[in-house]
């Protein structure tokens, strides 16, 4: 059962009749949507990035714009679609992204990752929820609105293909476009809520800078037998290196990684605080005994306002079944850094680069590779846009929603602030259960049809003025 304020709302009759008669094919579609492999970050699938992009293009004109297009970048394609009721009247850019994270490991999956399942009241499936579930509530909400002509404002839509490998030509499509973007907010679901009953606004991401690493030893794999112990196993030497990158308090050891952190005033994280944690429910819901992480920050001020370093992913020599006694010519790693407001992301990618590399042995060479990054974002809460957001969460939810900080990285949306000039409302409907960019994604249907009554608000409120 859906939530909703008890106070009578005018347009959540009609809102709620529109889903009630539509809700099967809306799901019928987007299980369409979720059936395209679109991994962005795995080259053979790039025909499945055109042909995501084309169905949002049919989507969008099935919906109603006026006019919808698929452009070409350096990359992955960008679904654009607009419709313009009245040029004198507030404009709306809606982001989404089509591309989803790779499945694997596909053995842990019980549902097969792209032929979505409905069970215990939830969708089964890679896209579930990041992004396309969470997207396409857009599309069905601009659909419903059209349909039944309550349209307050423009609507301009651009779905890209390369969010999950941080966006790299989508800053030059807006550079290139930004005439057809030009828009007075824009609005993204693509973060969470702090529960299933307890609506939230997210008013910071952290930026992110990510790296790979390769450490060469000898110049071919060697008998473990006749040179071990007389040459240095790259292995050995990048695990020795990680680990000295945090210290026994959990802070970075890089040299110059928090000069430019900015500081969280005791005032703001005395609000922080108010937002609902149960840390035994957190550590219970991942399968942890203790928790961790930088001395003197509560769990979420070490998401919300601190920094990060994490080891992504490790790999070398010998991975395959049995035994076989090597000595590696290589090893590697994929490394990321979660970064807060004022931490540039390029400055950090050098900062990190020259280290890591300075900490080397002569025993083996290094070679960092920076992959992507971004900045980190903040949104004021005294946006109009935010309290229309603020004030449609309160119809459908029946509680004013909590603003939070997010641990998570959007890297594009700082950039369409530098480039179009224009703040972004992250108004989104998951959970922390949803498990996404892990097996068994899912989105719970009750929070897809949430979206879709919540969206239409933000319209009304925001076409109004909403003070």
């Amino acid at each position: 059962m859906y939530l909703r304020h008890s106070k009578k709302n005018y347009i959540m009759d009609y809102i709620d009749k529109y889903i009630e008669e539509n809700k099967e094919r809306f799901l019928e579609e987007l299980f369409e949507l979720i059936s395209i492999p679109s991994v962005s970050s795995i080259a053979q699938h790039k025909p499945d990035m055109y042909k995501a992009a084309e169905y949002w293009k049919k989507q969008m004109l099935d919906a109603g714009a006026d006019k919808a297009d698929v452009y070409e970048t350096d990359g992955n394609p960008v679904t654009y679609g607009e419709k313009i009721i009245d040029p004198a009247k507030p404009t709306v850019l809606v982001y989404g992204h089509m591309d989803v994270m790779p499945v694997d490991p596909i053995e842990k999956w019980n549902t097969e990752p792209f032929k979505a399942e409905i069970k215990d009241g939830k969708i089964w499936a890679r896209g579930a929820e990041d992004n396309k579930g969470q997207s396409f509530m857009h599309a069905k909400a601009f659909e419903l609105m059209v349909k039944n002509n309550t349209l307050p404002c423009n609507v301009k839509f651009m779905i890209e293909g390369e969010e999950e490998v941080g966006s790299p030509n989508l800053g030059k499509f807006c550079e290139e476009h930004k005439e057809m973007l030009k828009a007075d907010i824009i609005l993204v679901s693509d973060t969470s809520m702090i529960a299933r009953d307890i609506p939230s606004i997210t008013t910071g991401l952290r930026g992110l800078a990510y790296w790979q690493v390769e450490v060469t030893g000898p110049n071919r794999d060697l008998h473990s037998g006749l040179f071990g112990g007389a040459v240095a196993n790259p292995i050995n030497v990048l695990s020795q290196m990680i680990a000295g990158m945090v210290d026994e308090n959990n802070r970075v050891t890089i040299p110059g990684f928090y000069d430019d952190v900015l500081e969280v005033s005791a005032e703001e994280r005395a609000k922080l605080a108010e937002a609902p944690f149960d840390e035994d429910e957190y550590k219970e819901a991942i399968g942890v005994k203790v928790l961790d992480g930088e001395k003197g920050f509560s769990t979420n001020e070490r998401t919300g306002i601190r920094p990060s370093f994490d080891l992504c992913g490790i790999w070398g020599g010998y991975t395959g079944e049995g035994a076989k006694t090597v000595l590696p010519s290589k090893a590697f790693a994929k490394i990321s850094s979660r970064l807060v407001p004022n931490q540039d992301h390029e400055k950090m990618a050098v900062v990190f680069k020259e280290y890591f590399e300075s900490i080397a042995p002569d025993t083996v060479t290094v070679e960092v590779t920076p992959l992507h990054g971004g900045k980190a974002y903040v949104c004021p809460i005294d946006l109009p846009a935010y309290r229309a957001a603020e004030k449609a969460c309160e119809d459908v939810f029946g509680r004013t929603p909590v603003p939070v900080r997010s641990g998570g990285s959007i890297p594009i949306i700082s950039t369409f602030e530098e480039i179009l000039g224009v703040k972004t409302i992250l108004m989104g409907f998951g959970l922390e259960s949803d498990a996404i960019h892990s097996p068994n994604e899912n989105f719970p249907l009750e929070n897809f049809y949430n979206g879709i009554r919540t969206i239409p608000l933000f319209y009304k409120y925001f076409a109004a003025g909403e003070k």
